[in-house]
């Protein structure tokens, strides 16, 4: 069997159909479709089914998608046994994070990174819904992506398609404007916003949902006011008078415009972690920039 075809299959999985799989892979959706069709006539088996307008794999495909992981990992381990033999090893590591992720971790990643020979970082932003980040995976080496502080999302809540570095865990803090009369209260209590207009981000974002932890906590709903998931302009926002936010406290504990404040009563944090999918987690070059990632979030922890 060709080992890209079976790429091809596994990445119909992960993306969840032919059309984002061949933007994924810079290829047409039929040369996918043939690529699949082939394997196909190799084992003897329909690998993928219609479902309404969508597609998915049969159980021959589900079986032959898990083997293709086995295979890239052994392709990728059988590069880094050449490559540990060189004296330091060398590549490009691409790097995507969310948003304010990035702005925490990405300038010192890349300060680390100056300091290896041989190996040059990339990076991107993308902020995208807490379902989405493991699809990015096959795109990006290594994602730093952020889940809530909830005993039912774990770690182990990303899959078994991805390897998982914890990184740190961030709190949420409340953000006011420096005038306002909880700016300089050591907490406050749900019971205390329930009368605040908010600046909130999007349904499906980890944030969201330690706000809705707050309304459940106090009894009443918040009175969410925007949807902003840009955190830089939430604060712009809420130094302007326009409202109360919840706000990373490491990111945006410097900043002029707002003030924090503990959140009592609840859990109020993220998690970020590292995913990086499992064969290329054999590359050296990409476990040595997620040890200097992991060395940074412990610098940043404390």
């Amino acid at each position: 069997m060709d080992a890209r075809a079976l790429e091809t299959l596994r990445t119909v999985r992960s993306q969840g159909g032919v059309t984002a799989a061949a933007r994924v892979l810079h290829l047409t959706p039929s040369a996918v479709s043939q690529q699949v069709a082939q394997l196909e006539r190799q084992v003897g088996a329909a690998l993928t089914e219609r479902v309404g307008r969508g597609l998915r794999l049969t159980a021959a495909g589900e079986a032959l998608a898990d083997a293709a992981v086995d295979v890239a990992v052994a392709l990728e381990r059988a590069r880094a046994a050449v490559e540990v033999l060189r004296d330091e090893p060398t590549g490009t590591v691409r790097v995507s994070a969310f948003a304010s992720g990035a702005q925490l971790l990405l300038p010192g990643l890349l300060e680390r990174a100056a300091h290896l020979p041989g190996v040059v970082v990339e990076c991107s932003d993308d902020d995208v819904a807490l379902d989405a980040f493991v699809a990015l995976t096959d795109e990006i080496d290594v994602v730093v992506a952020h889940r809530p502080d909830e005993p039912a999302t774990t770690a182990a809540g990303w899959g078994g398609g991805v390897v998982v570095r914890p990184l740190l865990r961030e709190p949420l803090d409340v953000a006011v404007a420096p005038g306002h009369p909880l700016a300089g209260a050591p907490h406050v209590a749900p019971h205390e916003l329930v009368d605040q207009d908010w600046i909130a981000v999007r349904e499906g974002f980890p944030v969201a949902t330690v706000l809705a932890a707050v309304g459940e906590r106090a009894g009443a709903s918040v009175r969410v006011r925007h949807r902003i998931n840009d955190f830089h302009v939430a604060a712009a926002l809420v130094g302007a008078g326009h409202g109360i936010s919840l706000l990373p406290r490491w990111t945006f504990g410097a900043d002029p415009r707002v003030r924090l404040v503990p959140l009592a009563d609840v859990r109020a944090g993220r998690y970020v972690d590292a995913l990086v999918r499992p064969d290329k987690a054999e590359r050296l070059v990409v476990r040595r920039v997620l040890d200097e990632l992991e060395a940074l979030a412990r610098e940043i922890t404390g």
